[in-house]
């Protein structure tokens, strides 16, 4: 046992004085690297010239691209429900407005061309609202997102079958 604690003292006496020859007041050595030659804007300067390799990124414009295909929701009849198929449009927006503070949206709800212009314009409302909602769950302003309806007034197709329904169902995203 004593033998073990003679062991134990000795190895940390070996690592103190290891510990002691390095000294911490004495700044490391620094090495020094000769300076690139100056390009001709500053060749009489003297200065240092300093090249930015990194390009600059224009958030706003990357994210206004990606919306740029991305303007229309459409919803099945007689329901204002977001569809998760459309979740990508209104992640785009959000991140695109989360992007530019400046961007502003008008949210125009339409239906079909079945049932009474009273019910419709509530319809086109509700499915424009349901829009705002999505878009505010995604930190979006209410103050810059405008619903507004047009029920059917404003058909995207013309027909009376389910391909032009099912186009003229829809909350259209407009920039204000």
């Amino acid at each position: 046992m004593k033998m073990h604690k003679l062991a134990l003292s000795v190895l940390a006496a070996a690592a103190l004085v290891g510990c002691s020859s390095t000294k911490l007041d004495e700044p490391a050595p620094v090495e020094t690297r000769p300076t690139a030659p100056a390009s001709n804007a500053n060749a009489g300067s003297g200065a240092p010239v300093a090249e930015s390799r990194v390009q600059t990124v224009d958030l706003a414009a990357q994210a206004a691209q990606a919306v740029s295909d991305k303007r229309v929701v459409y919803f099945d009849f007689d329901s204002y429900v977001v569809k998760s198929d459309f979740q990508n449009v209104i992640d785009a927006h959000a991140k695109r407005m989360s992007v530019d503070n400046k961007v502003a949206l008008r949210l125009e709800g339409h239906t079909d061309e079945r049932g009474g212009s009273e019910y419709n314009l509530a319809l086109g409302q509700k499915r424009a609202e349901a829009v705002a909602k999505s878009l505010s769950l995604l930190g979006v302003p209410a103050a810059r997102v405008e619903p507004v309806s047009f029920g059917k007034e404003r058909p995207a197709a013309q027909g009376s079958d389910e391909a032009a329904w099912a186009k003229n169902r829809r909350v259209e995203l407009k920039d204000k």
